[in-house]
């Protein structure tokens, strides 16, 4: 399979054959992908809150969004309206700088982690030759909105749900970057792009979740807690905080947590899915289905069908753990805080360490199956 094609570069290299200068290029650049990702983000939270509906009803045998549009497709539409028309209220004693600044960084270093997203063979807006690390970096920007917002709404459940999501990100944060370190060993390689072309050309097989099983469930995991989802939930915890941090905010702004909740979760699955499901690949080799064919590997048509492919098959990878996501949420009960606690300190960051010096033995030991 061919390496994935930085847009960015052909985009700029294209306006400079045109005449225009360098500096001209970059900023006619800028805007585009940021609209892309907005614009992608915005249709797949649409689709998700969707899904929650109706994957939470099977689930509990109702019905489920039905009447409001096809299938209650237009539900999700309603709820945005709804929220972007809702009176924007802000506490009198609340620190009003702070309160309207939290929901803004809580949604800012999301959008901007689908920058290093490979959507596809010849689909990434930007190939950074430290993808992953910087997705990590950005994402342990979020819970400092979301304590800020708790603390800036001048209420107590409020600061306690900032509190929560503070010491919940700084626990599976670390076994998430072991994992992901187990992965970049194998790999040779921080890119997005180049991880998932060490998984091709195998098919299923060649996935990294068969050689990394255990990194996959802690970091399936961590994300569940990055995100906030059920059973990690806490910081929320309608039960106990009446909300946690988003217990004064209305309108918009309430608006911005929960768009940053969803992108999130889209993120974190197309994440899971590039770093241990072959992102882009196919489950049978290349080479296998164009023997079934009977074409020839390097068949031009061949290639653009697969390319084009390609994006579909991420989506549908994402969208499958989105699924499980869900479906968790209606299966597992919440945990108390000090068992989400106990479970990072005391159980995932051992188990993430042992898994990455154990790569780091099979690496040496079979170089050719563990990337060496």
């Amino acid at each position: 399979m061919n390496s994935g094609i930085d847009l960015q570069g052909t985009f700029i290299q294209s306006l400079r054959d045109l005449g225009i200068p360098p500096g001209a290029a970059k900023a006619i650049w800028m805007p585009l992908p940021m609209i892309l990702m907005l614009i992608a983000a915005t249709v797949g939270v649409l689709v998700s809150t969707w899904l929650e509906r109706k994957i939470s009803a099977a689930a509990q045998q109702r019905i489920g969004p039905e009447y409001m549009g096809p299938f209650g497709l237009l539900v999700p539409v309603a709820d945005g309206l709804k929220l972007v028309f809702k009176e924007d209220v802000v506490p009198a004693n609340s620190d009003a700088f702070l309160f309207t600044l939290g929901p803004i960084i809580v949604v800012i270093p999301v959008f901007l982690s689908f920058l290093i997203v490979p959507f596809g063979q010849n689909i990434v807006i930007s190939n950074v030759g430290m993808g992953v690390f910087l997705w990590i970096a950005l994402s342990s920007i979020q819970p400092i909105g979301l304590l800020m917002a708790g603390y800036a709404s001048n209420n107590k459940y409020s600061l306690l749900g900032g509190l929560r999501a503070a010491a919940q990100s700084i626990s599976y944060e670390i076994p998430l970057a072991l994992s992901v370190l187990a992965i970049v060993m194998m790999s040779n390689s921080l890119s997005t792009v180049d991880i998932v072309n060490q998984q091709s050309g195998y098919g299923i097989l060649g996935w990294n979740i068969w050689r990394q099983p255990v990194g996959f469930l802690i970091f399936w995991i961590a994300v569940l807690a990055e995100c906030e989802r059920l059973p990690f939930d806490l910081p929320e915890a309608e039960e106990e905080l009446v909300a946690g941090y988003q217990t004064e905010y209305t309108g918009m702004k309430f608006g911005l947590f929960y768009l940053g909740s969803y992108v999130n979760l889209i993120l974190s699955s197309l994440l899971v899915a590039i770093l241990y499901l072959g992102g882009w690949d196919f489950p049978l080799p290349l080479n296998l289905i164009a023997n079934l064919l009977g074409v020839s590997e390097a068949n031009p048509v061949l290639q653009i069908v697969a390319a084009s492919l390609g994006i579909t098959m991420t989506i549908l990878k994402a969208y499958f753990l989105v699924f499980i996501a869900i479906l968790l949420r209606w299966t597992v009960p919440r945990v108390r805080i000090d068992q989400l606690l106990d479970l990072g300190w005391k159980f995932l960051l051992p188990l993430g360490l042992a898994n990455l010096l154990l790569t780091a033995a099979l690496k040496l030991a079979f170089p050719v199956a563990f990337g060496g």
